[in-house]
């Protein structure tokens, strides 16, 4: 049951045919495919800037004021 067969996907894939037309589904494809894409991009920025955050040491860097 926890298995997709090519049944179970024509299946969706006739359902959205339906829902969006062929006219509009490449566009639902290509968005989908963007976020996906602009998720995986941002998962591995913040996995760097974790990595960053415990490589660097913490400062208080404060400017000097000049009197």
């Amino acid at each position: 049951m926890g298995e997709f067969s090519i049944w179970h996907w024509l299946v969706v894939l006739a359902i959205a045919l339906l829902l969006f037309g062929p006219k509009r589904l490449p566009e639902l494809g290509k968005g989908i495919g963007e976020g996906l894409k602009a998720l995986k991009e941002g998962m591995k920025e913040g996995a760097a800037g974790k990595t960053e955050a415990k490589s660097e040491p913490k400062s208080d860097n404060k400017p000097e004021e000049k009197v």
